[in-house]
């Protein structure tokens, strides 16, 4: 046992070395208004679903969107969605527990109506313990009645010209408050909406957000240094009760800008969100 010890300990020192240190976070504020900072796979769209979550644990974002298409890991030909195996979803969500991050959210993908394969997209969703279906189709009362008896609640995506705030609430003013908007606050202002005044018109409808930053050239930038608003758009948030994640998402950058911007984005958001909860 005694001649054991040092190859023990030289190979408890090599985890150790090799496990990835998760960034301080100051982010007792933004939980405490239920502000749940996640980051959006798309942000890293050129890597996969695994590398994202070693980049989550290591900058300290808890929860994840996952989205359709994307390589899970480099070792396996498994392509995250609905048509993961069992065993695939489990490789998953060993994964993301050992990087201490939930994946909380899908999307922005199709829901199918019908009602044997709503059921079984809505089965997977439960395997994985998703809380949001980000996605485009038109809800119906089945759809609902579905979010309903699951939980998952569905969240209705604005691209810049799909779902404004009007649509979603005439698409939703039959159903139940498990529909709603996936808040993107970048394609508001894409399509020249303000991002703020939108957010007041949806009170109450808000599932989630796809919470972003532009500069004046509509490129995604680190938050409060663009013409978003990004202080007051979290203030309106606060006024709402609203709980909830806000995503990080990237339209464009290569690995080396999002490595350096992203852990800007997410102390800026801490910040922020530390001088809303003192007001």
């Amino acid at each position: 046992m005694k001649r054991m010890l040092p190859t023990l300990v030289t190979a408890m020192t090599a985890t150790l070395l090799c496990a990835p240190v998760r960034a301080e976070r100051h982010d007792a504020a933004a939980e405490k208004l239920g502000f749940k900072l996640a980051m959006q796979c798309w942000t890293y769209r050129m890597l996969t679903t695994f590398e994202t979550l070693e980049r989550c644990q290591k900058i300290g974002i808890k929860y994840l969107e996952i989205y359709p298409g994307q390589k899970m890991k480099t070792d396996s030909g498994a392509i995250v969605g609905p048509a993961m195996s069992d065993a695939e979803i489990a490789d998953l969500l060993a994964k993301a527990k050992d990087c201490g991050v939930k994946i909380a959210n899908f999307g922005v993908s199709p829901i199918p109506l019908d009602e044997a394969a709503m059921k079984k997209h809505f089965e997977w969703a439960r395997k994985l313990g998703l809380e949001v279906l980000v996605t485009e189709v038109t809800p119906t009362a089945a759809l609902d009645q579905m979010s309903q008896q699951t939980g998952i609640r569905i969240a209705l995506h604005n691209h810049p010209n799909s779902w404004p705030a009007d649509k979603v609430l005439a698409a939703t003013k039959d159903l139940s408050k498990n529909c709603g908007a996936c808040a993107d606050t970048g394609h508001w202002l894409r399509a020249k909406k303000n991002p703020v005044e939108n957010l007041k018109l949806l009170e109450g409808r808000v599932i989630e957000s796809h919470f972003k930053d532009l500069d004046d050239k509509m490129s995604d930038v680190v938050y409060g240094t663009g013409v978003a608003n990004v202080k007051a758009m979290m203030e309106e948030l606060k006024r709402q009760g609203f709980k909830g994640t806000m995503v990080i998402e990237y339209e464009h950058g290569d690995l080396a800008h999002l490595d350096a911007t992203i852990p800007q984005c997410v102390a800026a958001f801490d910040r922020l969100a530390a001088a809303v909860a003192k007001e």
